[in-house]
């Protein structure tokens, strides 16, 4: 090593031993040694370079991201937020989808937000979850309307007060249920000033929190008595695999036309997909089929779900 390799590397160690031993920042590094901070930056970046610095991370979470990665890489969306589930079910697996689906909401509004709420039971276990954190001027606004006639904790509209009543913000109600008799209802429902207003809002939301509903008998918005086990029969017949805002989807992910989308009151997936950012939360074995026609139509960009549900989501797609 020559003489000026010798004193470059000497200079290397000095500025590491200063930056990770001595917990000096880059500017005290570069105010102490007489040399611009760019400079620093530049002689931090080549000593883990030449393996001067090795960075080793303690990650207890190691193996649900690489099921992160998988999903990633996959399915292209912009990320997957995937938790340990090994014991956990029912209302222990809403809590944990719902306790990471808040801290990330955390990191994704900003000041001025529109967050499009949905319905379902782990939306509202994120707003359940969720503590206060200060956002300037957020608004909460529906994206359908509700689930059948008994009350609930988990209807869109009761969601979206959830999430304001934590965040203290403004919210948006949408007084109409989210299926109606006859489609001739519905067009008159959705020219309602009051209602279209909701709509016109939603469709501006920046931020979409939605669950993923499946195609069955134990369907919410069949258990809820807005849709009749017969109709969803007949949906699932023709191919339909997942239910997503007031739109089906088949196997593939695609939008299906079916009798009666009419009836339905709030957005459709295809409007759903006007929006920036979608976070979809949804677990169990149950979802699984619903969950991959999701992910295959690309109609979300970060789903939340358990490590049980992910495996079985990735095996249901290679095989299927």
């Amino acid at each position: 090593m020559s003489e000026i390799n010798h004193e470059r590397f000497r200079l290397l160690v000095k500025i590491c031993q200063l930056y990770y031993e001595d917990g000096l920042n880059q500017q005290e590094i570069a105010k102490r040694l007489g040399i611009s901070r760019p400079h620093v930056s530049r002689m931090l970046t080549a000593a883990r370079n030449e393996g001067i610095v090795r960075i080793s991370i303690n990650n207890p979470f190691s193996t649900e991201q690489e099921l992160e990665r998988a999903f990633i890489e996959t399915f292209g969306i912009h990320d997957a937020l995937i938790v340990d589930s090994a014991e956990a079910e029912g209302d222990k697996l809403y809590a944990q989808l719902g306790r990471t689906s808040a801290a990330l909401m955390e990191s994704v509004l900003k000041d001025g937000d529109i967050v499009g709420v949905m319905a379902g039971r782990t939306v509202a276990s994120a707003a359940e979850e969720m503590d206060y954190f200060a956002r300037e001027e957020l608004q909460f606004v529906p994206l359908v309307g509700g689930w059948g006639p008994a009350g609930a904790s988990w209807h869109a509209s009761s969601n979206t007060m959830a999430f304001a009543g934590k965040l203290k913000s403004k919210y948006w109600i949408m007084h109409a249920p989210a299926v109606v008799a006859n489609e001739a209802t519905g067009r008159l429902l959705r020219q309602e000033p009051e209602i279209d207003k909701v709509l016109q809002l939603a469709r501006r939301s920046r931020v979409a929190v939605v669950s993923i509903g499946e195609v069955g008998r134990q369907a919410t918005m069949v258990t809820s008595g807005s849709f009749s086990a017969e109709d969803m029969t007949e949906l699932r017949n023709s191919g339909a695999a997942a239910n997503l805002c007031g739109s089906f989807l088949d196997g593939d992910g695609q939008e299906m036309l079916f009798p009666g989308r009419g009836r339905f009151i709030g957005l459709s997936a295809g409007e759903l997909r006007g929006i920036p950012n979608v976070i979809a939360i949804a677990g169990g074995m149950s979802k699984v089929e619903a969950i991959t026609a999701v992910l295959r139509g690309k109609w979300i960009d970060i789903l939340v779900t358990d490590a049980a549900t992910a495996r079985a989501v990735m095996e249901f797609h290679h095989k299927h």
